[in-house]
């Protein structure tokens, strides 16, 4: 079999009977996963899925992770409806699988969950999270929404854009070393960073 013809490379389904200790919500046309903390907290995170969706049992079990450590944690279908990806697509028909499905429009649906997080748990404090192409959405958003007070991207990152230095709040990016879609050469530096003066003391 050819390299191209290969599933995503991904080791999908190591949770696959999880089933989350949270409860799936209806935010006017869009579908979502919500997990509570033990105590009330108007602390709040976004968790953006992969291109496995918003139903992954492994999206899921992040989620409850966050959320017991303090924080009221909701995964929207950012696909809103569209199929996700499956372990038996191949990676030659990325692209056209993508072009529906693109990360960078992604704003009216965070609007609407910043909205929903605000008037149902007061949430005052919203950061967001995100794998891959969650990760893309993260610095997308990052870049455009000054309400996130913080962001996590994971393996995602936009390489295209001129304003992708310009970041409104914290964003921290998680890259492994060996990453086969974005590899060192390609993680984000921002250009301001060699001209910082010396530390000193």
């Amino acid at each position: 079999m050819a390299s191209g013809d290969l599933p995503f490379q991904y080791d999908i389904g190591r949770r696959r009977n999880y089933e989350g200790r949270g409860q799936e919500v209806q935010i006017q046309n869009i579908k979502a996963y919500v997990c509570r903390p033990a105590s009330d907290t108007n602390k709040a995170v976004i968790l953006v899925h992969d291109i496995f969706g918003w139903q992954f049992p492994d999206t899921r079990y992040v989620a409850d992770i966050i959320a017991s450590n303090g924080y009221t944690t909701i995964c929207p279908d950012f696909f809103l409806g569209k199929v996700p990806w499956t372990p038996n697509d191949h990676w030659q028909n990325f692209g056209d699988w993508l072009k529906d499905r693109d990360p960078m429009k992604v704003d009216k649906t965070v609007d609407m969950v910043l909205k929903y997080l605000k008037e149902q748990y007061n949430a005052t404090g919203i950061g967001i999270v995100g794998f891959s192409w969650g990760g893309m959405a993260v610095h997308h958003v990052m870049l455009t929404n000054p309400e996130l007070k913080a962001g996590v991207s994971l393996y995602g990152i936009i390489r295209d854009s001129e304003t992708r230095y310009n970041l409104l709040n914290p964003t921290f990016f998680i890259f492994g070393e060996k990453d086969h879609t974005i590899s060192l050469k390609q993680q984000i530096l921002h250009p301001m960073r060699n001209k910082m003066p010396a530390r000193t003391g």
